[in-house]
């Protein structure tokens, strides 16, 4: 069965619309408050307009998924909350059925994004923390991936630089609460893996930190702006060091050093038939 909603089908008087008890206006559409049983057994109850979802109103799915809040021409549309079958939640503003404009996800490991959306992806600023370590991305989304300047929270030091892919990328800095920076380069190296079945080569990126100096707290400043000034010692600030996470070694030369920190580290994605399971069918009045 698909978690689309229910497929109408043709009978001699026209499309089976599933059993409804409710308001309906003069012309004998449903309009008021209602509530239908569609024809694979998912439920609405709430307000309709000309024989359409509008308003506020809560949508049931066969599989457990259950959605509350505002309705548009039969589609999610305003703040609502969407319980999916495996446990996650999303709480926030929704557009043409998608999650769109401010919202929450809750995850079933328990992370949480908390941001900007567009078309169903995490896009625009937002947090995103770790459950299990309560490490924190703080940054620039793009379609989902961690992109742009961005900064890692941990508990007694912080990443700050620019992401790439969800990957930290480029001229950037850790910041320990002892009171002092390293900084350096996070440089994308690909490593040989031995042959694969076909004899072919198989290799991997690795992410590997390239360390430059220590130097005594300083103000961050986006790695477009880094790129421009050369790092002075500055004010030290209380409120850059908070965190979360493991800390990694201070390297005070310029060898390579593996990352050893969550940086980088891959969120959580929703799970899948998430499009489907947001989509509700269509109660259309002939």
């Amino acid at each position: 069965m698909s978690d689309v909603g229910s497929e109408e089908f043709e009978e001699e008087q026209g499309p089976y619309l599933g059993e409804y008890e409710g308001d309906r206006n003069d012309a004998g559409e449903r309009h008021g408050v209602g509530k239908a049983v569609l024809p694979n057994g998912d439920t609405y109850q709430g307000q309709y307009e000309h024989g359409q979802r509008n308003g506020q109103g809560t949508y049931r799915f066969k599989n457990g998924a259950r959605y509350i809040g505002e309705y548009y021409m039969n589609k999610k549309h305003g703040q609502g909350t969407f319980y999916y079958p495996d446990g996650s939640k999303y709480e926030g503003g929704w557009v043409d059925d998608q999650r769109q404009g401010h919202g929450v996800y809750t995850y079933t490991n328990g992370d949480t994004y908390d941001g900007e959306w567009m078309n169903h992806q995490r896009h625009g600023q937002g947090v995103y923390t770790y459950a299990d370590t309560g490490s924190k991305y703080v940054g620039t989304w793009a379609l989902g991936k961690q992109e742009g300047a961005g900064e890692c929270i941990h508990l007694n030091h912080r990443f700050q630089g620019n992401f790439v892919n969800s990957n930290p990328f480029g001229t950037g800095k850790y910041v320990f609460d002892i009171g002092c920076e390293q900084h350096g380069e996070f440089l994308h190296v690909e490593q040989d893996k031995g042959e694969g079945e076909d004899e072919d080569p198989i290799s991997a990126t690795v992410l590997k930190w390239k360390a430059d100096k220590v130097t005594a707290m300083t103000l961050w400043t986006p790695v477009e702006e880094l790129k421009k000034q050369p790092a002075a010692p500055g004010e030290v600030k209380e409120s850059e060091i908070q965190a979360t996470g493991p800390e990694p070694t201070i390297a005070e030369d310029k060898e390579e050093t593996d990352l050893v920190s969550e940086v980088g580290k891959e969120p959580e994605v929703e799970p899948e038939g998430t499009q489907a399971l947001s989509t509700a069918p269509e109660e259309v009045e002939e």
